[in-house]
């Protein structure tokens, strides 16, 4: 069994982050370790009408020096919600704690509907490229893809032409395989780009007309789950499209703060068999 750690905050309402994160990969079959840098009584979403934050950056170098002691080392990491301040202390478990071979995946979960979530300065985005620098796998939404190539985020829909030079941008900041998400060609699509650098391939469901928080999160954590399992990137972005898509459409409209994913972790964990 493969030891991934994923690192990303813990909102302990809001189904999302590491609440989901640890299910979803521990339903793939592989062991889900975690390194919370942030710990909030709730997420960031509009709704909630404020938030706790307690920044745990200087527990993160204990933690290292724990690992390294122990020679606790991972197979794979997976970033996701981050602050600027965790980035270095990200980058140094990285070096210290990787198996030879080590995937690096992350979900630059900072922005999207064209703008920062909330608590993010405006410069936030170059500070997320860093990490971005190198990872096997940048899984970012539209949103996040311009801002971390310097661009202004369209509202309208990108062209095939379009999205394929965002694409480009990305693998110049160091993005090995980019899985560029809410991609869509016409109103009743909705999928990802998924690209190696050469070639670039499209997987579309059918477009679910209504917004639910986490969806990114549940799409990043099967995603994550499915490569240690042997899938190639393409067939993980397809795997982590359909559990989204069962996700929403098990979830009650009134249950706003997030997906219902805990309905579809059978059909997640039967795929993988």
């Amino acid at each position: 069994m493969k030891r991934l750690l994923t690192i990303q905050d813990i909102s302990c309402v809001g189904q999302c982050s590491t609440t989901v994160a640890l299910p979803l990969i521990s339903a793939c079959g592989v062991e889900c370790a975690i390194l919370p840098p942030a710990l909030l009584s709730n997420h960031t979403a509009a709704g909630f009408k404020g938030w706790s934050f307690c920044d745990l950056t200087a527990e993160l170098p204990k933690v290292e020096a724990k690992w390294v002691e122990q020679d606790i080392k991972f197979e794979a990491f997976y970033t996701g919600y981050v602050c600027e301040s965790h980035i270095d202390p990200i980058l140094s478990i990285f070096k210290s704690c990787a198996k030879p071979d080590a995937v690096r995946i992350v979900d630059p979960a900072m922005a999207d509907n064209g703008v920062l979530y909330r608590g993010f300065a405006a410069d936030f985005p170059t500070k997320m490229a860093r990490l971005c620098n190198g990872a096997d796998y940048l899984l970012p939404n539209l949103t996040e893809a311009a801002l971390l190539v310097g661009q202004e985020p369209k509202l309208s829909r990108y062209t095939q032409t379009e999205i394929e030079s965002l694409i480009a941008k990305l693998h110049a900041i160091g993005a090995k395989t980019v899985v560029l998400t809410g991609v869509s060609f016409n109103e009743n699509e909705l999928g990802s780009a998924v690209s190696d650098g050469k070639t670039v391939e499209y997987d579309f469901n059918q477009r679910i007309p209504c917004m639910f928080h986490g969806t990114g999160d549940v799409f990043a954590s099967v995603f994550a789950g499915a490569i240690l399992r042997g899938k190639s990137a393409l067939e993980a972005a397809a795997l982590a499209a359909d559990i989204v898509c069962e996700a929403i459409t098990a979830t009650d409209r009134d249950h706003w703060y997030g997906v219902s994913f805990e309905k579809a972790i059978f059909s997640l964990a039967s795929a993988l068999q």
